[in-house]
């Protein structure tokens, strides 16, 4: 079978690995990799699944490699500082079946808490990157990836980005291929790192990087274009397609394997071409080597290492030339905002009533650091919320966080919060810790986790009792209670935070976008009874507004009828009704 369609890069990396005839994939979902595992999850002939983290969904793709089959670990920027343990030594220990780890970084911060460089990790780890420049690519690197880690004993990472994760082009399909699987034998020195094996297994590394390196001169994923000999770019990733855009005469040497350089492509490319320009996102990762073997190019000192390229940008910087592509829109800003009817909403507004810091984490819930519900104080990475709420304990005294509690979802608490919270039942901490429960991985589009009791291909499957998890630890004192139940969540961490008693506090409302929710209810203002007092405005609810006449006026389109609004009324204008 062969035809061409078009796909996302996310869908062409699933297919693409489809076609290599991966039999493995774990992950943990984080934008903009998520879709990856989804698309792939439609592929019978792959196992694929939610990992709790990232450290544990590359160890399981570690795993299935040892024994000798191909295996796929997805996960973003960050996610892979979380797997960058194994993944360190998986480099040592090289593959068996072939491994692949997808990373994909997110210049321009669209979703996440730090711009990374995922080249920089794959640089001290001593792993080959491989960089695609549109969904046509990002299919076939995948396939040339395991051929790669086949052939060199060796994981390797297919690097991507928001921009190619989420854009579309023209994309070749074919029949998958079926590989054999490799037989195991045991092998103490290439798989038990113990310092005696790992002393021999960084030479093995060492040989192997500079082999790769050497032939990549010959690799397909590399490709040199000279035309216009006066000016050129080393580039390589979506960072090609604005070169191409914005210069399209120019020479071009185009890096597929952005780790190790082939020497030899950037000595040819240099003798003929008489000015360059190092045009990649981030950091600079190929300037510096480039640099380093003697050349003059132009870098980072034209152009950013923050955000996200353009073509727009290239022409800006290089040439003077500032195109206004659109005019700017006259619109009101609209930041990001809990969505109407969100359980956090409920939550934080408690807290900011009891004025109450929270110790944040990542998810929806980093959207209650702003006004009105200001309460959010610290977001770090995931499972730090408990982390840092005992770190102030510690460092300060029980009497210092009596106004505070750490605030984290369920699927975050069972990728690193679990452990945190064991350190603080280990080290005598008091504080209250607060597990939001919309039972979804709510963020980065509502996947299943351990809690839910669904798997990725969506299978009844055992879901964790996050109560009982939290007694089983030692916590001595567990709260469950509803998001919106107001009253009872009020007087719960009211008691919390003025005991000495470490307790956990789990808010349980699901997530109001998760499929199957019906909302039977509606709120409505009575005009002649609101007061005008703008209580309810408090709590931040996008369906609610106020008309010219400075009553409160409730959009039915919006109002899924949670009555958090009617909590704060003290007039009694707000009312629920039958939808």
């Amino acid at each position: 079978m062969s035809k061409k369609t078009i796909m996302l890069g996310n869908e062409a990396i699933a297919r693409g690995a489809y076609e290599a005839g991966v039999k493995l994939s774990s992950a943990y979902p984080g934008t903009p990799s998520t879709e990856i595992s989804e698309y792939l999850a439609k592929y019978e002939e792959v196992y694929t699944e939610w990992a709790p983290n990232e450290k544990v969904a590359a160890e399981v793709a570690i795993g299935a490699s040892i024994s000798g089959v191909r295996s796929l670990a997805c996960m973003k920027h960050v996610g892979l500082n979380v797997a960058s343990d194994p993944l360190y030594t998986f480099a040592y220990t090289g593959v068996n079946g072939g491994s692949v780890f997808v990373v994909a970084d997110d210049p321009g911060l669209a979703s996440s808490q730090n711009e990374q460089d995922t080249r920089m990790i794959a640089r001290a780890a001593h792993v080959p990157v491989l960089e695609p420049s549109d969904s046509s690519e990002a299919k076939e690197f995948v396939k040339i990836a395991y051929e790669l880690s086949e052939k060199y004993d060796t994981p390797v990472i297919l690097r991507t980005t928001t921009k190619l994760a989420h854009s579309q082009s023209a994309v070749e399909l074919c029949d998958r291929t079926e590989v054999p699987d490799r037989g195991y034998e045991r092998d103490v020195r290439k798989y038990v790192m113990m310092p005696a094996s790992a002393i021999g297994r960084h030479l093995v590394v060492e040989a192997r990087e500079k082999k790769m390196a050497e032939d990549a001169a010959e690799f397909s994923v590399n490709k040199t274009e000279i035309n216009d000999t006066k000016i050129g770019f080393i580039t390589c990733g979506i960072a090609y397609q604005y070169v191409k855009e914005a210069c399209p005469n120019a020479s071009v040497l185009k890096l597929g394997l952005v780790n190790p350089i082939s020497k030899k492509l950037v000595d040819d490319f240099m003798s003929k071409v008489e000015t360059v320009y190092v045009f990649e996102e981030l950091e600079p990762v190929i300037e510096e080597q480039v640099k380093a073997w003697g050349y003059e190019v132009k870098g980072k000192e034209i152009f950013t290492r923050q955000g996200e390229y353009s073509a727009n940008m290239l022409k800006k910087a290089v040439f003077g030339i500032d195109e206004v592509v659109f005019e700017k829109a006259d619109s009101p800003a609209r930041p990001p905002i809990l969505c109407p009817g969100c359980p956090h909403r409920s939550v934080f507004s408690v807290l900011s009533k009891l004025k109450i810091h929270a110790a944040g984490d990542i998810g929806c819930y980093t959207l209650g650091a702003v006004a009105p519900l200001s309460v959010i104080d610290t977001t770090i990475c995931m499972g730090a919320s408990i982390s840092s709420l005992h770190g102030m304990e510690k460092a300060r005294g029980k009497d210092y966080i009596k106004n505070w509690v750490a605030v984290i979802g369920d699927s975050t608490f069972l990728h690193t919060g679990v452990n945190s919270l064991i350190n603080m039942v280990y080290n005598k901490s008091t504080g209250t810790v607060m597990i939001l429960d919309n039972r979804t991985t709510g963020m980065t589009g509502h996947q299943e986790h351990a809690a839910t009791g669904k798997t990725l291909k969506g299978e009844d499957t055992y879901a964790i009792d996050l109560a009982e998890l939290c007694r089983a630890v030692g916590v001595p004192n567990v709260v469950e209670v509803s998001s919106f139940d107001v009253a009872e969540l009020e007087k719960t961490v009211r008691e919390s935070v003025a005991s000495d008693t470490l307790t956990v506090i789990i808010a349980k409302a699901p997530c109001v976008l998760l499929k199957g929710q019906k909302f039977p209810n509606l709120c409505v203002v009575d005009p002649d009874k609101c007061k005008k007092c703008g209580l309810c405005m408090k709590i931040g609810c996008p369906a609610m507004t106020k008309g010219a006449d400075g009553k409160v006026k409730i959009d039915p389109t919006m109002c899924n009828g949670c009555g958090l609004c009617k909590n704060y009324c003290k007039s009694g204008a707000i009312k629920t009704e039958v939808r």
